[in-house]
């Protein structure tokens, strides 16, 4: 059944032109997972909402059915090397945390080289601050926010939720970042190569690092990486649980066998969910982390 919905999504999209799918694969990916159900139970609430100082936008997820109470909220940034990506091919990460009961936002933000480090990071900070000012208008709860990205995104996730400068930058308290999932983030690649030689040019080497942020007192965090990740080596996560531990701070590590850089990503999606429990490991910690109010 997943092979005919596969071979159907790529005719429909050969028919249409649509050639910007096959040159994204995470949008060709998004597309898929509507066309086998990924949606199910989930809306999208908002397209393309304006927010932050920068021409930035945003789009808002959520159950199909409201709930009485507010629902806890994840902050999803998606990756790319800080030079591609774009919220719209991320429906299918999206999508997942929706439907497993959170209110979803997947901001856009800035790329090199129009910009360098910390330009995507601000933008991560001025989403938050949207989050917390208007998320309870889309049935989100502003005091239950987490935050979540693969690679590139999950670099924001870290710098954001150890340090407290960006978000204070923004207005923001820093407690309001009641949990992390960082899936196959770099937190500790200095000396540069690749993307981040251009991403973080002119940047203090130290101050572009999650690890030298670690502390106690932080919102507790998901480490997730891989072991035939090749793009973002296991080591980068591995160093910063082993740094959070050592501090005191609240982390959880997990490292799935077997899956590439790109799978992590690809087993939040429904046709490949199966590759490894990733959403299903993440919710858990979530809902951990941030548990709903007694009534």
């Amino acid at each position: 059944m997943l092979r005919w919905a596969i071979v159907a999504a790529v005719a429909v999209l050969a028919a249409l032109g649509i050639a910007a799918a096959f040159t994204q694969p995470p949008k060709l990916l998004s597309i898929l997972d509507g066309a086998v159900g990924g949606g199910r139970g989930t809306r999208q609430m908002g397209d393309g909402i304006a927010f932050g100082t920068h021409g930035q936008r945003l789009d808002v997820w959520r159950p199909a059915v409201r709930a009485d109470d507010p629902r806890p909220v994840v902050v999803f940034f998606y990756g790319g090397g800080w030079v591609k990506g774009t919220r719209d091919a991320y429906a299918f990460a999206a999508r997942a945390y929706a439907s497993q009961g959170f209110v979803v936002i997947v901001p856009d933000y800035r790329k090199v080289p129009g910009v360098r480090f910390p330009a995507f990071v601000q933008d991560g900070a001025q989403a938050v601050r949207w989050t917390r000012d208007h998320i309870a208008e889309y049935g989100g709860d502003p005091t239950r926010i987490a935050l979540a990205g693969h690679s590139a995104g999950s670099h924001t996730v870290a710098m954001l939720a150890l340090d407290p400068r960006f978000l204070r930058a923004e207005g923001v308290d820093p407690g309001i970042v009641k949990a992390g999932v960082g899936l196959s983030g770099p937190y500790d690649f200095y000396p540069f190569t690749g993307r981040a030689v251009e991403a973080m040019k002119g940047a203090d080497p130290l101050a572009t690092q999650p690890i030298a942020f670690a502390r106690a007192g932080v919102a507790p965090l998901l480490l997730v990486t891989s072991s035939n990740d090749t793009v973002v080596r296991p080591k980068n996560a591995r160093n910063l649980a082993i740094e959070l531990r050592r501090v005191g701070a609240p982390v959880e590590y997990r490292n799935y066998t077997g899956l590439t850089h790109e799978d992590v990503a690809m087993a939040l999606s429904k046709p490949f969910r199966g590759k490894a429990p990733i959403l299903t490991d993440s919710v858990a910690f979530l809902n951990r982390a941030m548990p709903a109010p007694r009534r």
